[in-house]
């Protein structure tokens, strides 16, 4: 009786094991994205018709200098993409 339920278990482990690396393995982050010049863009997004998202781009790169990459407004959000000016 205590082999089938060694067994049993055994068998029970490794399925867990295999269904939650193959749910897990739909999950992830893309890796940061990079301009061609080789700085790293950064995503902020904040109410649309608000300065916010210039300010925090602005705050978080010294010098407060960066260029927008991309910027699209859905749903009252605005999104900026932007990169940190080189020093």
């Amino acid at each position: 009786m205590n082999r089938s339920f060694s067994f049993l278990a055994r068998y029970l482990g490794l399925m867990l094991a295999v269904s939650a690396g193959a749910a897990l393995g739909g999950c992830g982050s893309s890796a940061p994205l990079f301009l061609s010049d080789g700085r790293p863009t950064t995503l902020v997004e904040c109410p649309a018709g608000s300065d916010s998202c210039a300010q925090q781009a602005a705050a978080s790169c010294s010098g407060g200098a960066f260029d927008t990459v991309r910027q699209s407004t859905s749903n009252g959000t605005l999104s900026l993409i932007y990169a940190c000016r080189a020093k």
